[in-house]
């Protein structure tokens, strides 16, 4: 019984660590782009509930059976679903012998504890839904319903047609059984969601210093990183095979400074920061002139083109892992054939690439407004678009004066209108909020 319960336990906690790396980036940009922010107990929540996800489905369909396992021979009973309520009552009292004992009911009693981990099972379903998702007794009813008429569809199946016949049970007990088992978890967690304070008061005390999250301006730099590798690729690709081989050399820096200068210059920000919901402003609000935009690349191409190598690595390896495993060990093979020193010397370059951003990470996080070299020295700033989420500010007991409306929040060169369309977008919010007409070039 031990080993059935741990087995999909341990294989949940082997496989999370790979899932939540490779979901990490969309996730951060999810949170980013509604909250404005990712905080650590958010993410906590968010990352348990996913950890819990896993582990419940891998509790429906693990072990597997061995493919040289006949399964329609091994279970033909399975392949008829149990739609008669209370067959789990039934199988109780057969396991009791008939004999209304605690030790024959419930302590040796294997479909007593099968229902109660059945239970169990949708238990922290109904407390998330309570606790991070804010929503009552009747979505988390709904919820444990799907979920668990998912498992049971999955065990119905042969997980999805990938066996021939079903190696587990259909019944319709276990259904009523994980719906009140959700319906439970959500009555529980009352005064633990009373006690905790909300994620959305979390989230506005992480935002009132009005500073940009390093992370939010992480994960934006991960995406231009991943973009211009991508787009890098594809100009070397072009160039080798429609144009002169003179004309490689050139289309890596095109695509950099595509991505990085012009693209900013004519939208307002890189395509990560667009979908971060950041622009690039001067310290007055203005747009940056292609040769700020110029100079602030430049001063980012030492770690960019390292997070780029090393995206670039990562494709390569996600496209075809064993090419990771061929250079490992070809490469130290020939190096403790030559010299086993030479191992040592392998690891100088990305123990150097490490060290070097690491450095440029801790210098941002040194800074008073957590500034870079490339943004004080280039005078660019970060500025936060709105996120989907965002409250609207609480409205003044008199109107406020336009003109310093239009101050506080700078989205234009002074003196002019909205330079792009989520510039008069976002000004038109403010002033919806503030309930005043929006405000207009002058």
């Amino acid at each position: 019984m031990n080993a059935t319960y741990l087995l999909p336990i341990g294989t949940a906690a082997l496989l999370f660590p790979a899932l939540a790396f490779v979901t990490f980036v969309p996730t951060a940009i999810v949170l980013y782009r509604r909250h404005g922010v990712m905080t650590r107990w958010r993410a906590l929540s968010l990352y348990g509930t996913a950890y819990y996800a896993l582990t419940a489905f891998y509790m429906t369909i693990v072990p597997l059976p061995k493919p040289s396992v006949n399964v329609c021979k091994a279970y033909p009973t399975f392949a008829h679903p149990q739609l008669t309520p209370g067959v789990a009552v039934t199988d109780i009292w057969k396991e009791a012998h008939h004999q209304a004992t605690l030790n024959a009911l419930i302590v040796h009693n294997p479909a007593f504890w099968q229902t109660l981990f059945n239970l169990i099972l949708l238990l922290p379903l109904g407390a998330f839904v309570r606790m991070h998702f804010r929503r009552g007794l009747t979505a988390a009813t709904a919820a444990g319903f799907t979920a668990s008429l998912f498992f049971e569809l999955t065990q119905y199946t042969g997980l999805w047609g990938l066996y021939a016949c079903p190696y587990r049970l259909f019944a319709v007990d276990d259904l009523i059984v994980n719906t009140a088992g959700a319906t439970l978890g959500w009555v529980i967690a009352g005064p633990l969601a009373r006690a905790l304070p909300d994620l959305d008061t979390l989230d506005d005390r992480a935002l009132a210093s009005g500073k940009i999250p390093f992370g939010r301006r992480l994960v934006a730099l991960i995406v231009d990183a991943t973009g211009v590798t991508v787009l890098g690729c594809l100009m070397v690709g072009i160039a080798y095979s429609e144009l002169r081989e003179q004309a490689v050399l050139c289309a890596a820096p095109f695509a950099f400074a595509l991505w990085f200068v012009v693209i900013p210059w004519l939208t307002g920000a890189t395509p990560g920061k667009h979908v971060l919901l950041l622009r690039l402003v001067t310290q007055d609000g203005a747009r940056p002139t292609p040769a700020r935009l110029a100079l602030r690349a430049l001063l980012l191409s030492p770690p960019l083109v390292l997070a780029c190598l090393a995206t670039g690595m990562v494709l390569a390896i996600a496209a075809d892992p064993s090419v990771l495993i061929d250079i490992t060990n070809d490469a130290i093979g020939r190096s403790l054939s030559a010299d086993p020193a030479s191992v040592f010397v392998l690891l100088l370059p990305p123990a150097a690439c490490l060290t070097l951003i690491a450095a440029y990470v801790k210098s941002v996080r040194r800074h008073p407004q957590s500034l870079g070299p490339h943004e004080t020295r280039s005078g660019i700033r970060n500025q936060a678009r709105p996120h989907t989420r965002a409250r609207p500010p609480a409205a003044p007991s008199s109107p406020p004066n336009p003109a310093d409306l239009h101050v506080s929040w700078p989205m234009a060169a002074p003196g002019g209108p909205p330079t792009t369309w989520w510039e008069a977008h976002d000004e038109e919010e403010i002033a919806r909020s503030a309930a005043v007409p929006p405000v207009r070039g002058r």
